[in-house]
């Protein structure tokens, strides 16, 4: 395997992430700019986050097996939310729930980030994803 996860002891618990990811292997992919569009570029989920995070999350898998990889391979994920609040978390959750059996998310997750922000580039677009990954 060529990424390890852990969360070192004394670290803040408990988060639905691992705090440390170490990759090992020599190719590195990197999926960004993931929104939630399907294929047909139809807009999934308006106004529902859950919705978009899970969509986010799917096109994030198309986009890590088109390089050969799966989120186990994932070393680090950052999501962008816009107008984001402390509320906004059972809801953006409840996406990555809705979606972690389907996909293979690991659990808990590779270290990730959630960046709030005022607005992506269409103005329907609630969270944004970026995936890294290493592969041997």
């Amino acid at each position: 395997m060529t990424v390890r996860t852990f969360s070192p002891d004394n670290m803040f618990q408990p988060v639905p992430y691992h705090h440390v990811a170490v990759g090992t292997g020599t190719r590195h992919v990197h999926v960004a700019g993931q929104i939630s569009r399907d294929g047909n570029a139809n807009l999934i989920a308006t106004g529902d986050l859950a919705g978009q995070v899970a969509q986010v999350l799917r096109n994030t898998a198309r986009g890590l097996e088109g390089a050969g990889a799966t989120f186990a391979d994932v070393v680090r994920l950052r999501f962008f939310l816009t107008n984001s609040t402390p509320d906004m978390f059972g809801e953006f959750m409840a996406g990555i729930e809705s979606v972690a059996e389907e996909l293979g998310l690991p659990s808990p997750l590779p270290p990730l980030s959630a960046i709030g922000v005022d607005f992506l580039f269409e103005p329907d677009v609630l969270v944004e994803l970026e995936a890294y990954a290493i592969l041997d």
